[in-house]
């Protein structure tokens, strides 16, 4: 079984953010970055898939130079080997762009399985997994839970509103989604990491995956026009005395408020 794990890299939870001189994007020099968290857990579910069985690992990511070093932390923790886009030319994708790209590495690939985040850190859109299905004309699931190899197919458990679970078969190949939670993430042990300067690491650029010219900026549909942080509000009322004026303060006020 082969299965292709998408990573996307994006800034440290703890770092700083300030918009950049253009007015559309962070800074980001001097920030640290790492794995998006929802990824990590895609990557887990596919080493646990290796672990119990025969299954070769391949995690693919799009980015500048710094994104190989979210791909080397993956082979670390045990992925096979990695293939990084790293063409300038794919800054400023859409959605759809990413898709395309992901799906180029698909058809070359073949993989059984298809894992990734439900969404990006940064973006929080969870757009990118049912297009890449839909580019790679293979079913899928996503927020999923709990996924189990069942012969030819998968069984995984999606998450609903409400806190419901949806029992879905998918046939091979798919594509599958997880939300967070969903394993525990291992880390990169120091064998691993010495290990993982051997695997291949394969790059790529747009040309070479047959997509110039029709991704990045230039092809875009959706494009990010302005970053603003969020409208400074009202400064807060604080409520002074004792214990009990300021408790029963804060019930008028959650009452006023229709609250309570």
């Amino acid at each position: 079984m082969k299965i292709l794990v998408c990573l996307k890299q994006v800034p440290h939870q703890d770092a700083r953010l300030d918009i950049d001189g253009s007015g559309s994007w962070i800074e980001e020099s001097g920030i640290k970055f790492e794995i998006n968290s929802y990824d990590t857990f895609a990557l887990e579910e596919a080493l646990q898939i290796k672990d119990a069985g025969e299954a070769e690992v391949v995690v693919a990511s799009i980015g500048p130079d710094r994104v190989s070093q979210a791909l080397r932390t993956a082979l670390g923790m045990g992925a096979d080997r990695a293939v990084h886009v790293k063409d300038a030319e794919t800054a400023g994708s859409d959605a759809l762009g990413i898709a395309k790209l992901l799906a180029a590495i698909a058809a070359e690939e073949k993989p059984d399985l298809v894992l990734m985040g439900l969404m990006s850190d940064d973006g929080n859109a969870s757009a990118v997994p049912p297009m890449l299905a839909q580019l790679m004309d293979a079913p899928h699931a996503t927020a999923v839970m709990k996924v189990s190899a069942n012969g030819e197919s998968f069984q995984v458990e999606r998450e609903l509103e409400g806190g419901a679970l949806e029992v879905v078969e998918l046939p091979r190949p798919c594509l599958i989604a997880v939300q967070t939670g969903i394993n525990q993430v291992r880390y990169a042990s120091l064998k691993g990491i010495m290990a993982a300067k051997k695997k291949p690491l394969n790059v790529k650029s747009a040309a070479d995956l047959g997509l110039a010219g029709q991704v990045g900026a230039a092809g875009a549909k959706v494009k990010l026009e302005k970053l603003s942080p969020p409208p400074r509000g009202e400064g807060a009322e604080i409520l002074e005395g004792s214990t009990d004026q300021v408790v029963a303060g804060l019930v008028s006020k959650i009452r006023e408020l229709g609250l309570l």
